[in-house]
């Protein structure tokens, strides 16, 4: 097997960045194509007592064990495969269990801070930024965090004042500077995800 080669895909929370992947693979072939999540890599804090745990910024870069995550793309470079930490974001730290991925030609990397580190950067052949209106961004936000994280609409509301938004004015937004294409509206733009899936099978192909 060639190369493979890595696609990051970033932009703010409840921005598309999963749904960009999903179509990715929908229409490329999952078998062809590992997705890594940059929100599995955050940092252990099992040492912490919960409560400590909550007041965590999980939206600034020192959250993240970035180190880990450029190690295992770096392995799957080098088709070793990878164990994936699994977060759970009840409890704010990781868990015993992890994911295995396989090396495949096309590694997806997506994240909202993946273009803000530059030794991340180093290792993205194609750097993706989903721009979505905010108000758009914070509507999925509060829907996912109830739905599938157990949160409740205030906490989600202070979370996203206190953390969300100023993290993403200060790290985000400005990290868009470095992508090599921008995706406005995510999943919708249609015509912009087409280009893209258009790309990645051209690079299967050869």
């Amino acid at each position: 097997m060639p190369r493979p080669v890595v696609i990051g895909i970033a932009g703010g929370t409840g921005s598309g960045k999963t749904t960009i992947a999903r179509m990715i693979e929908a229409n490329c072939g999952q078998e062809k194509i590992s997705v890594i999540p940059q929100d599995a890599y955050y940092k252990i804090f099992s040492h912490l007592p919960p409560e400590e745990r909550a007041r965590i910024n999980f939206d600034h870069p020192k959250s993240f064990d970035n180190e880990l995550l450029i190690s295992h793309i770096r392995s799957l470079r080098n088709k070793v495969p990878i164990e994936i930490p699994v977060y759970d974001y009840k409890i704010h730290t990781r868990t015993r269990q992890t994911v295995a991925v396989s090396p495949t030609k096309i590694i997806i990397v997506e994240g909202i801070l993946i273009l803000e580190d530059k030794e991340l950067r180093k290792e993205l052949d194609i750097k993706i930024f989903v721009d979505t209106d905010a108000d758009i961004r914070v509507l999925r936000r509060i829907e996912r965090d109830i739905e599938m994280r157990g949160r409740n609409l205030e906490s989600v509301i202070q979370q996203y004042r206190e953390t969300v938004r100023p993290m993403h004015i200060e790290f985000v937004e400005p990290s868009k500077r470095f992508a090599d294409v921008i995706i406005p509206e995510g999943g919708k733009n249609k015509i912009g995800v087409d280009m893209i899936i258009a790309k990645i099978r051209q690079i299967l192909s050869d």
